[in-house]
């Protein structure tokens, strides 16, 4: 689900109960919010045709320190793959549920303007009206400049008071949001019980919602979008200037019941309250490299790609951003699955082939080019190749092999990796090739660092 203008990639959460709610450090050192996936995986012929999708809208986008904390899961239970953060915003708080995703700035909730709201169930939109805090932008403010407008928008009236900032994200399949732009209040809680309270945090009010990224499959069970990618106004980019300008995550696998909380955190978690001892020394770290005609974007350079131990013979170039901003690699934790540029994926799937030891599914799962009978196999992983990767920077990534085979139907996994053409999209590292792994967004360093060490093992 990616707009023609900004892109929104995403990640799907579940609610936590209220035990699970974000959290300060006892010191105020960083921000701590769960991250949820809920179980059983959506279908993977939709997972598939709304990575595809989003790969095709990304390809069009061209142009002493606290940390958070919050909890993360699983959307899967709902049918998205994505995973879902739980923001509470507004005075009083009101819960919801967004799409954490790194390959988009804007942060944005559904709205009701509704004066008596008995129709509409809580936690399912925001109701500005019951906020003490909402503050609509005006149009003249400096913050909306940096949100595409409607193209119907009201002239900007600078002698008024009430002339507010109206946004509009519009999607390449037809899909809408719009709405105002404004500031809020977040509530987080503390690890002592007391709250604290982040003004001011910008975010669009959407009224409009229309279409299938924005409503359909991928969104089942979220309230908006919780942008973290590399722009002013991304909720990284804006709790950063308070916690640290780094952020990381666990995804824990969608396969666990019950799901696993992992967690959000923004800022410099490392080393206080026990929040990650003796994980910071273990991190591998890749640079984050820039493209100019995507800046939302964390693009790491991916060297090569081996099968069983052997590297395969691609040619370097295959991993270059052209000119033209195509190419690269994006870590991506909107997108399900793994894509590689297609002269890279042809290798990689041939190499896998000649090396797997179990029969092939009698059937093809749509869309998939490698699918496995698995029947009688009691621990299939046992029989499957293993990847791996290495980045810039000496930095080595060695998913297993749950990270990119997947159940499509009952006894039978299929190649969890797909091919895109680098002339006009990129390769990605989705959210199921990360599970079970650490990632940390070091920005004012400009690094990605990673490591198995950072989440519970399943």
């Amino acid at each position: 689900m990616f707009p023609l203008i900004f892109l929104c990639s995403f990640l799907s959460l579940f609610l936590l109960p209220p035990s699970n709610l974000a959290a300060v450090s006892n010191d105020g050192k960083y921000l701590k919010l769960p991250l949820l996936r809920k179980s059983p995986f959506p279908s993977p012929t939709q997972a598939l045709a709304l990575d595809t999708r989003r790969l095709h809208f990304l390809s069009l986008r061209r142009i002493p320190i606290p940390f958070v904390k919050s909890p993360v899961v699983s959307g899967a239970s709902s049918g998205s793959g994505q995973y879902f953060v739980d923001l509470r915003i507004g005075q009083p708080p009101q819960s919801l549920l967004l799409i954490a995703d790194t390959g988009s700035d804007l942060v944005w909730v559904k709205c009701s303007a509704c004066r008596n709201c008995s129709h509409h169930s809580p936690a399912t939109v925001f109701f500005p009206r019951h906020s003490s805090t909402f503050s609509p932008a005006h149009c003249y403010d400096p913050v909306c400049r940096l949100v595409p407008q409607p193209g119907r928008a009201p002239k900007c009236n600078h002698t008024r008071i009430h002339s507010t900032c109206h946004y509009e994200y519009g999607y390449a399949d037809g899909s809408l949001t719009s709405g105002l732009f404004g500031r809020e209040t977040a509530s987080l809680k503390t690890s002592s019980g007391k709250e604290a309270k982040l003004k001011n945090v910008a975010f669009g009010c959407g009224f409009r919602i229309s279409g299938q990224s924005v409503s359909g499959t991928s969104f089942n069970g979220a309230h908006g979008v919780m942008g973290l990618g590399r722009g002013p106004i991304s909720f990284a980019s804006q709790l950063g200037r308070r916690f640290g300008n780094k952020f990381s995550y666990c995804l824990m696998d969608y396969t666990l019941s019950p799901p696993p909380t992992s967690y959000l955190i923004i800022g410099d978690g490392g080393g206080r309250g026990g929040e990650r001892i003796n994980t910071v020394s273990k991190l591998l770290f890749t640079p984050l490299l820039t493209n100019p005609f995507s800046p939302t974007f964390y693009y790491v350079k991916l060297k090569s790609v081996s099968v069983n131990g052997a590297k395969l013979r691609i040619d370097p170039s295959i991993w270059e951003i052209d000119g033209s901003g195509n190419g690269g690699t994006v870590v991506d934790s909107g997108t399900t699955l793994a894509f590689l540029a297609d002269p890279a994926y042809r290798l990689v799937l041939a190499a896998i082939r000649r090396r797997i030891k179990l029969p092939n599914a009698d059937e093809l799962t749509p869309g998939f080019d490698l699918c496995l009978n698995v029947s009688g196999v009691s621990k299939p992983e046992k029989f499957l190749p293993s990847l791996k990767f290495e980045f810039s920077g000496g930095a080595v990534f060695v998913p297993p092999p749950r990270n990119y085979f997947i159940e499509t139907e009952e006894q039978v996994q299929c190649l969890a990796i797909q091919s895109v053409n680098p002339k006009v999209g990129f390769s990605v590292i989705g959210n199921l090739m990360q599970q079970g792994f650490l990632f940390e967004f070091d920005r004012d360093r400009s690094r990605l660092g990673f490591s198995r060490r950072g989440c519970a093992l399943p």
